[in-house]
């Protein structure tokens, strides 16, 4: 993963958003106002923001999010975030980082690549790229801006604890969402757990 400290996002606009898991107010981040893809939250109406918050921080993934794919976890991740922010409280945020930060297009192309025996972050180096290539400093700069002090982080994901250690938000506690692999998702979980160190036990 790449850090990068000098992202320039701001709060564009805030909107209500009624949804299944509730209702949300919702903002976008971006660098200005014509960016076709800014970074959301959606904050849970019943949420304090001053006290300790349950956040989940998601990166896009259009074919797991949306088209529900098997190849991988992140859509039940979404879903189960989603139910957990409805019954306690909390906000998602939703960072604009498909494919591990590698764009639409080239995680397809991992996809052949995989197809072919490549694991995920062998397609990903030989496409070019570092294993992961997000940001999450850009989820510490959206929770500075709702002036969240103490957060639930809701996730498996080591580096994304690392982000907010290096931060001076303070992490309460981490929340596991494991979710049940299948013979499509087997392999790219247990490459997660064995080489990216994801906390799936």
């Amino acid at each position: 993963m790449r850090f990068n400290f000098n992202v320039l996002i701001k709060r564009q606009v805030l909107a209500h958003l009624p949804t299944d898991w509730g209702d949300f107010d919702m903002y976008a981040y971006a660098e200005n106002s014509d960016q076709m893809q800014p970074h959301l939250a959606l904050v849970n109406k019943n949420t304090d923001l001053s006290e300790t918050v349950s956040v989940r921080i998601h990166s896009e993934c259009l074919t797991g999010d949306l088209f529900r794919s098997k190849r991988c976890d992140c859509g039940a991740q979404l879903e189960a975030s989603l139910q957990m922010i409805k019954k306690d409280g909390g906000l998602l945020i939703y960072l604009r980082q498909e494919g591990r930060g590698i764009g639409l297009i080239n995680k397809l192309k991992a996809y052949n690549l995989q197809d072919k025996g490549m694991d995920t972050i062998e397609a990903n180096v030989h496409l070019g790229f570092e294993p992961d290539e997000r940001d999450f400093e850009i989820a510490i700069d959206i929770l500075r801006d709702l002036k969240i002090k103490k957060i639930n982080l809701i996730t498996n994901n080591p580096e994304k604890l690392a982000a907010i250690g290096n931060s001076e938000i303070k992490l309460s506690s981490r929340i596991p969402i494991i979710i049940p692999s299948g013979k499509e998702n087997d392999a790219y979980l247990k490459v997660k757990q064995k080489m990216m160190g994801h906390l799936l036990t």
